[in-house]
């Protein structure tokens, strides 16, 4: 786990491999990752909630569940709650006030539960989860089972994000090459844009334009899309030398964005500006596969990896 522009550390936690970090929104330096045993081809996972204080990076407390990890999402309306997605095709919801978990599991998609993510806007408590299952699912936290299911991609989805700034609406990415737009009051697919002629591993909405997503794949390239113009991509970056695991825009800065690879880097880029790549880190041995950016720090990033096993530095299954 490292910090850019400033300080930094890292976490081994043995025959762990993570997959996916993300910070509190509630409480600064604290972070929960996602990880799993043997890549997270057999074994069990690992929930581990993680802070940075002075003293470098400490354990706070970790759950462990009965299959890999692969996904990780703090609620939006309860500070010590988070969601995990596993590979036996369940979520399950976590307390970190309390020591045992998990409070409840939804075991609904029949393969891996891929994705997770809580919804940010006001006035709904909304969950989606993307599985290798070809489905999308939308779930309220207060409800046993889900609210809907999403049909449509012809492949593997990777990554299910929702829009920072429309109620109801998310994007999925999926090895079928394309990024879907959903609206969760409409029936059936609201937009579908071949993004790549590979499969796409992540995506993510500009937290201050409504309608850009920024993709990553197989081919090593992370495209931006408008969604009023989808014949052609507004942007593209080329740099990444393996398959992009995930990328995140900023939450400070509209133009720029971060973004992890099997290529062992982190790169930080700006789009606006006719030279995008801003910096390369090469901190990590293995593939980086979990990436994400402080809402309280301007700098600080933090990342899931896999043979050196420093949280947050993993590969994906």
């Amino acid at each position: 786990m490292g910090t850019a522009g400033g300080g930094g550390g890292a976490l081994r936690l043995p025959g762990l491999h993570g997959y996916a970090a993300e910070f509190s929104p509630y409480w600064p330096g604290r972070v929960a990752c996602a990880a799993a045993q043997y890549y997270g081809i057999a074994g069990c996972g690992t929930l581990a909630v993680l802070e940075q204080n002075e003293a470098g990076i400490v354990l706070l407390r970790s759950f462990d569940w009965n299959d890999g990890l692969f996904d990780v999402t703090w609620s939006e309306n309860n500070e010590h709650v988070l969601i995990t997605s596993s590979g036996d095709g369940s979520l399950q919801i976590w307390d970190t006030a309390k020591t045992k978990g998990p409070l409840q599991v939804y075991k609904e998609h029949t393969q891996e539960a891929y994705s997770v993510d809580w919804s940010q806007t006001r006035g709904e408590q909304l969950v989606v989860s993307g599985s290798w299952d070809q489905t999308a699912k939308l779930w309220d936290p207060a409800v046993g089972k889900s609210l809907c299911t999403f049909k449509g991609h012809e492949g593997v989805i990777y990554s299910t994000i929702w829009s920072p700034h429309i109620p109801g609406c998310f994007a999925s990415a999926s090895g079928d090459q394309t990024l879907r737009v959903w609206d969760v009051k409409a029936p059936g697919v609201k937009l579908v844009i071949p993004a790549h002629q590979a499969e796409i591993l992540s995506c993510d909405w500009c937290k201050y334009d409504e309608n850009l997503l920024v993709t990553g794949a197989v081919d090593c390239s992370l495209k931006g899309w408008d969604l009023r113009n989808i014949r052609q991509p507004v942007f593209i970056l080329l740099g990444h030398t393996y398959a992009i695991r995930r990328v995140k825009f900023s939450p400070f800065h509209a133009t720029l964005l971060a973004s992890c690879s099997y290529d062992f880097t982190v790169r930080f880029w700006d789009f606006s500006k006719p030279n995008p790549l801003l910096e390369t880190v090469e901190h990590h041995t293995e593939f980086t596969c979990g990436l994400d950016l402080s809402l309280h720090n301007h700098g600080q990033i933090k990342m899931t990896c896999n043979i050196c096993k420093e949280i947050l530095n993993g590969q994906s299954k």
